[in-house]
C-alpha cells in the first residue's frame, strides 16, 4: 500500500513537472514574438549588421518558425548566446528555442533536459592556420597553440585528436567566434579550431582571407540543429516540422517565388497537405493550416536559405555536400508529410 502511494505521488509530481515545462507555443502566441537563442555573431549563420538587423542560415530557420507560429517572419527577437551560456538560456526559459550551430551529442541529449529536434547542418570539426605557418596537415601541429571556444564539443574533440596522434598542444581558450578570430589574427594562437563551416565563415570576413588555409582533416561528426526544452512535445513538433517543411519544399520544387502558384494548381496530395490546401495538418499541432506555406513564402525552401547565406555564390562558399537532399546524394531527409 505504501509503495502504491509512493508511486502515485511520484507520477503526480512528474505530471506537474511536465505541465510546468509545457506551453511554449501558447507563450509565444501570447507574447506575439519568438525569442530565438542565436550566435553572438557568425557571418552567414547568424549575425546582426550595423543597424541591428539579423541575417543568416540559422536566423532564417528562426524566422520560419515565427512565420509558422505567428504568421509573420519578422516577429523574432534574437538573443545572442555563447558556447557556455546557450543551454542555460534555454533551460531557464530565457529563450524559446536555440538555433546557433549546437552539436547534438549523447550527453547533451540525456543530461541537459533538452531535446534536439532535427539536424539543419551536418558538419565536422576542422583547423585553420596561416599559410606562413608552413603546415599542410593537422598532424603537423605538435606543440602548437590552438584557439578553442570553451563549453563546446570542440574542446573535447581537440583533446581526443591530439591524444590519439600522440602530439601535444597548448589551448588558448576564448568565449566566442569573434574573440577566437581576434586572438588568431593577433598571433595568440597558431591554429584556430571549430566546425569547418564556422572556419569558412570566419575566413570570409578576414581582409587577407587568401593567406589562411583550412587543413584537410575533419576530426569529428558535428550534427548541428535546433534545440528545445524537454517535456514540451507540442513545441518540439512545431520547431521540427517548421524545419522539415523547408526540406519538403525544396524536394518538391516549391520556392518563395512560386509557392502561391503551386498552392493554386498542384495535384500532388502531399503538397496540398503541406500548403494547407487540403486537410488540417497545421491545426493538429496548434497552428494555422497554411502556416508552412507562409514560412516558405517568407524565407524560401532549404536550398534557397542555404544558397542565400552560405552557398557557393557567397563569400563563405560552402558546397552542399552532406547537406544536399537525399535525392542528390546528401543526408537531408524529411519524414513523409501525411
Amino acid at each position: 500500500m505504501r509503495k502504491s502511494v509512493f508511486f502515485g505521488a511520484f507520477a503526480a509530481t512528474a505530471l506537474v513537472s511536465g505541465m510546468a515545462l509545457a506551453g511554449t507555443l501558447d507563450d509565444v502566441k501570447a507574447r506575439g514574438e519568438l525569442i530565438c537563442g542565436s550566435n553572438t555573431g557568425l557571418t552567414g549563420f547568424g549575425a546582426p549588421d550595423a543597424s541591428g538587423n539579423w541575417t543568416g542560415f540559422d536566423v532564417d530557420l528562426c524566422r520560419a518558425i515565427a512565420a509558422v507560429v505567428l504568421g509573420d517572419a519578422t516577429k523574432v527577437k534574437f538573443l545572442p548566446t555563447t558556447g557556455e551560456t546557450r543551454f542555460t538560456a534555454l533551460q531557464s526559459g530565457e529563450v524559446d528555442v536555440l538555433v546557433r550551430n549546437s552539436t547534438w551529442t549523447y550527453s547533451r541529449d540525456t543530461e541537459l533536459a533538452l531535446d534536439f529536434v532535427a539536424v539543419n547542418y551536418y558538419d565536422g570539426q576542422g583547423f585553420m592556420v596561416k599559410k606562413d605557418l608552413g603546415v599542410s596537415s593537422a598532424k603537423e601541429l605538435d606543440g602548437a597553440t590552438v584557439c578553442i571556444q570553451t563549453g563546446t564539443t570542440t574542446e573535447l574533440n581537440l583533446a581526443d585528436f591530439f591524444k590519439q596522434n600522440n602530439i601535444s598542444y597548448q589551448p588558448v581558450t576564448v568565449q566566442d567566434d569573434s574573440e577566437a578570430q581576434r586572438q588568431y589574427l593577433a598571433g595568440a594562437c597558431d591554429a584556430y579550431t571549430t566546425d569547418a563551416s564556422g572556419l569558412a565563415a570566419s575566413r570570409a570576413t578576414m581582409p587577407d582571407a587568401e593567406n589562411h588555409i583550412i587543413l584537410p582533416e575533419i576530426i569529428s561528426k558535428e550534427p548541428l540543429g535546433p534545440v528545445v526544452r524537454n517535456g514540451d512535445s507540442q513545441w518540439g513538433d512545431v520547431v521540427r516540422w517548421s524545419y522539415y517543411a523547408l526540406l519538403i519544399a525544396e524536394e518538391k520544387g516549391i520556392t518563395s517565388a512560386n509557392v502561391n502558384e503551386v498552392a493554386a494548381s498542384t495535384t500532388d496530395e502531399e503538397v496540398k497537405r503541406l500548403l494547407g490546401v487540403s486537410g488540417d495538418m497545421g491545426a493538429k499541432m496548434g497552428v494555422s493550416n497554411d502556416a508552412f506555406k507562409t514560412a516558405i513564402a517568407s524565407v524560401g525552401n532549404y536550398g534557397e536559405i542555404f544558397a542565400r547565406n552560405i552557398g557557393e555564390g557567397t563569400t563563405i562558399n560552402l558546397a552542399r555536400g552532406l547537406n544536399a537532399l537525399w535525392t542528390q546524394g546528401g543526408l537531408q531527409y524529411a519524414p513523409p508529410f501525411r
